[in-house]
């Protein structure tokens, strides 16, 4: 159902649906062609180191630069959090693990900036 007066018209409606088609065959596509090649032995290797550089990418700016600017001053409570949140993570050699622990020191030291 169109409205009236719409500027796209029929546009949209081919733009949505090529944006469906993309996600499903980007979602669909390894699990389709998972039994027809394999990767070679390098790439499969890479793609180990993956999820923590997704996590990295996702983590870092926020440790060091959570409003925006670089803060490496003592007073960001989320440098202390992060190292407290690796150091779990490499003693428990567990992501989350680590994880957890960063949330809860991150969760706490600002309860205690707060006075809680």
């Amino acid at each position: 159902m169109m409205l009236e007066g719409s500027a796209y018209g029929w546009t949209l409606w081919v733009v949505i649906a090529g944006m469906a088609l993309v996600t499903y065959f980007n979602r669909a596509g390894p699990l389709i062609f998972s039994g027809r090649f394999v990767l070679p032995p390098s790439w499969q290797a890479a793609l180990k180191y993956a999820p923590a550089s997704a996590l990295a990418a996702i983590a870092i700016p926020e440790l060091f630069a959570p409003a925006g600017s670089i803060d490496l001053s003592l007073g960001n409570p989320r440098l202390y959090a992060g190292f407290i949140g690796l150091a779990v993570a490499a003693l428990l050699r567990s992501t989350l693990g680590g994880i957890a622990a960063g949330m809860l020191a991150l969760h706490a030291l600002q309860l205690a900036r707060q006075g809680f």
